[in-house]
């Protein structure tokens, strides 16, 4: 039984919260540079599906962003971070969802990228910075512009 209430679905007297078109999520990101390379992967199952991405999701309750992108980078590729910074932060509609994305720069520290979600990567892989696949999913596109331009906060409707 579904409830009147957005976001509300009711069943057995249990009111289970789910996200509606209003919500307002909170993502973290990383992308990864070694050298003059970033590690981007193929996304699929998700928004931005097709587009070249960095590592990310949503920031969990009590969750701080470094600490989500430290979650999301052992959860998608089994890897460890070290050397985290801050690059960005967007207010982005975009993809039909409504995100207040934080970006930041990190190496690896241990740990060889494999994909340990295939039903969010299709594929991974190093690139030149100068030469990125296309299309880019649209805040690691503004991230690497954030870096290169010197820029820190980004609105995009």
């Amino acid at each position: 039984m579904i409830s009147d209430t957005p976001g509300v679905i009711s069943q057995f007297g249990v009111r289970i919260l789910t996200m509606d078109d209003r919500h307002i999520g909170v993502g973290a990101g990383v992308i990864i540079i070694k050298g003059n390379q970033t590690l981007l992967t193929k996304r699929k199952g998700s928004h931005g599906e097709g587009t070249y991405g960095s590592l990310g999701g949503h920031v969990e309750f009590g969750e701080t962003p470094t600490d989500a992108v430290r979650r999301e980078a052992m959860e998608e590729l089994g890897v460890t971070l070290k050397n985290i910074n801050f690059v960005s932060c967007t207010n982005m509609v975009k993809y039909g969802k409504h995100y207040v994305d934080i970006t930041f720069f990190a190496e690896i520290e241990t740990g060889e990228p494999t994909i340990m979600e295939p039903g969010r990567i299709e594929s991974v892989g190093w690139y030149k910075l100068t030469n990125l696949p296309s299309p880019l999913f649209e805040p690691v596109r503004i991230a690497l512009d954030a870096y290169k331009n010197k820029t820190s906060y980004f609105e995009v409707q």
